[in-house]
């Protein structure tokens, strides 16, 4: 571990506290300016507002509480990481379960805070000087990476496709420097060959190597034990990325008949009490989504009317049959969304205008530069409105608000055995593979993601989905 990814690492916690504290205080202020508003804010109740030295004492508390619920999230990684995105969505959630704790403690305590906005100012503070605080330790490290303080030296073991991804990734991304990869030659291989794996002991003594990356499993066992020999005694990070089937037979459950060990290979933990928990989240998530986004749905309804003639949503195909995606289990069902297209244009995606497709590595079809958008069509497509009635169909039970693309049945049929897998859950409105690209992966690449995905699923990955969802969509999507 880097000296100065220690440093920055442990800094986060006393800028997290002090920060709160000093949100808090400023909220304090804040609410004593703060004129009375009706419905809002009360004239103040000088009888129990709190001195400024009890309010210390109550924000000490608070910040703590923040520390502890950020430590338990994770957030205090000392390895170095600039996807600021992720660190600003993980901490609104626990920003927001930190409120829920205080509302928490109101509640059983039964004292009751001199006024609701100030907890509101406070909240709302904390979040802003604690994303400011850890925005400015991540501009300080990126200028100490800059002139070379805490780049990982990072050596790969292999050469395939899967080397080549993630060093594309990974390539642009200043907090390493690769040195290049050992094994067997490849050709045309954009990373430096260095040589056989016996060379490996010889390189890290060389190169000072923070971190090695393997991509291929060597073919006898001493040489992989080696390999994690010599990481032990140097103490260098090991990381070992695996394929689709060596990645399933890490998501196992072990359980005892009679004293044999018996392992079981596990679907998804979207089974019993998951599905139970992603349902009530849909159905609640659903119907505050109708309930708020109301105005969008009524303005993007007239906006499409006055554009062009035809319906105000797409539910009928050209020749007149109901529009429909494949959902669970391949079991089919309507599908809504905005109409962004000509009326009666669908089908010339398999006719005149099927020279035009850009998905050329699977079954899925985008037709590039289309001539059947609407104006109108184009900018709710660049930010994904046309898909918001499918919040009728989270309601329906069709759909989840996160999961895998919901796909065309003419798409599925050309489906490979293996690609079906994505068919075991319901399809959402947003997903993984859809934040991680959107149209830009390849189909396999969504396909990986999904399974891993399903196979993984958690609440909090939803919910951070969904709020990388927002940002990606605010971004606009590019044709």
């Amino acid at each position: 571990m880097k000296k100065s990814e220690i440093f920055f690492g442990i800094t986060k916690i006393p800028v997290d506290f002090l920060m709160t504290v000093l949100a808090f205080f400023t909220a304090y202020k804040l609410r004593l300016l703060t004129e009375p508003i009706d419905g809002l804010a009360k004239p103040i109740d000088y009888t129990v507002l709190p001195t400024p030295i009890e309010y210390l004492h109550f924000s000490l508390i608070m910040a703590s509480a923040l520390v502890i619920i950020f430590a338990l999230g994770r957030m205090y990684k000392l390895k170095t990481t600039l996807s600021f995105s992720k660190e600003f969505s993980q901490t609104f959630i626990l920003c927001l379960i930190w409120a829920m704790f205080i509302i928490t403690y109101f509640f059983f305590t039964f004292i009751f805070p001199f006024s609701r906005l100030a907890i509101l100012y406070s909240w709302f503070l904390t979040f802003t000087f604690v994303i400011s605080g850890r925005g400015i330790i991540k501009i300080i490290q990126l200028l100490f990476l800059k002139i070379g303080i805490g780049k990982r030296v990072l050596l790969f073991i292999g050469n395939n496709a899967l080397t080549q991804e993630i060093y594309k990734k990974l390539k642009h991304n200043i907090s390493y420097e690769i040195l290049g990869y050992i094994g067997e030659h490849e050709k045309n291989s954009q990373l430096k060959f260095l040589g056989s794996l016996s060379q490996l002991d010889y390189l890290i003594k060389k190169n000072k190597i923070d971190e090695i990356l393997q991509t291929i499993p060597e073919k006898s066992t001493e040489e992989n034990e080696e390999i994690l020999e010599l990481c032990d005694l140097n103490k260098i990070e090991y990381r070992f990325a695996p394929d689709l089937l060596q990645m399933r037979k890490t998501n196992i459950e072990i359980e005892e008949i009679n004293g044999i060990p018996i392992i079981s290979l596990k679907h998804t933990p979207l089974d019993g009490w998951g599905k139970v928990v992603k349902r009530s989240m849909d159905v609640f998530g659903a119907s505050v989504g109708l309930l708020f986004l109301s105005p969008i749905f009524l303005a993007t309804a007239l906006a499409i009317k006055i554009d062009s003639k035809g319906p105000i949503l797409f539910t009928k195909l050209d020749d007149g049959q109901r529009v429909k995606r494949v959902g669970k289990d391949g079991k089919l069902f309507n599908f809504y969304k905005f109409r962004s297209m000509k009326p009666k244009t669908d089908s010339l995606r398999y006719t005149e205008l099927a020279k035009n497709n850009l998905r050329k590595d699977g079954p899925l079809i985008k037709i590039g530069n289309d001539p059947r958008i609407t104006k109108i069509g184009k900018f709710i497509r660049k930010y994904s409105i046309d898909e918001l009635p499918q919040l009728f169909n989270v309601i329906k039970g069709d759909m989840s608000l996160v999961g895998p693309r919901p796909h065309l049945p003419e798409e599925v049929k050309n489906y490979k055995k293996h690609q079906r897998f994505v068919l075991t859950i319901l399809p959402g409105i947003t997903g993984i593979s859809q934040i991680s690209g959107r149209s830009d992966l390849s189909f396999e690449d969504e396909i990986k993601l999904d399974r891993l995905y399903i196979e993984n699923w958690s609440l909090i990955k939803d919910i951070k989905i969904i709020l990388s969802t927002f940002l990606v969509v605010l971004k606009g999507y590019k044709e």
